[in-house]
């Protein structure tokens, strides 16, 4: 009697993972899709007094007040007006909901986990290394993968919640 055998490939161990892409002054970033509960258009922002600078006030999405974080601000990016394609992403963060502000919103990109590289060791620009969680190699781009857990510190996460939020 034969017994079948199974045999996996490198490729077929990979995890499959999927990714929301937003841009954020003109580079392309991923976030995992299971910690995104919701993509929204820009809407009116309460601001809240005696907040961090990067924060630009609350919204109330369905009853519940959900704080609004500008990445560009946080990032130490330029500044701009924004404009329709302006997107707010609600997101799981540490149990807790935020709306992360962005420039668009591209896609959802399905990728495997061996796609994902090591952030490089010195990263020019705003972001800081420590938000990164990889690097994904596009044929034609390259999409670099944030842990917004790691976004805050905990002296940041007590000032937001100092403040109400």
């Amino acid at each position: 009697m034969a017994t079948a055998v199974n045999f996996k490939t490198e490729e077929s161990k990979a995890e499959i993972i999927q990714l929301v892409s937003f841009n954020l002054d003109r580079e392309e970033y991923g976030v995992y899709v299971l910690k995104v509960r919701e993509i929204i258009r820009i809407t009116n922002v309460t601001r809240v007094p005696n907040t961090p600078y990067y924060v630009e006030g609350v919204i109330n999405l369905r009853g519940k007040v959900i704080p609004i974080i500008s990445l560009r601000k946080k990032f130490s990016l330029p500044e701009v007006e924004n404009d329709k394609q302006t997107r707010i992403i609600v997101m799981d963060v540490d149990g807790d909901l935020m709306g992360f502000i962005v420039d668009s919103v591209s896609e959802v990109i399905r990728i495997t986990s061996s796609e994902i590289q090591p952030p490089p060791i010195v990263v020019n620009g705003g972001v800081d290394q420590e938000y990164l969680s990889g690097v994904i190699n596009r044929s034609d781009r390259l999409l670099v993968l944030l842990d917004l857990e790691r976004v805050f510190s905990q002296a940041e996460r007590d000032s937001l919640l100092n403040a109400g939020l």
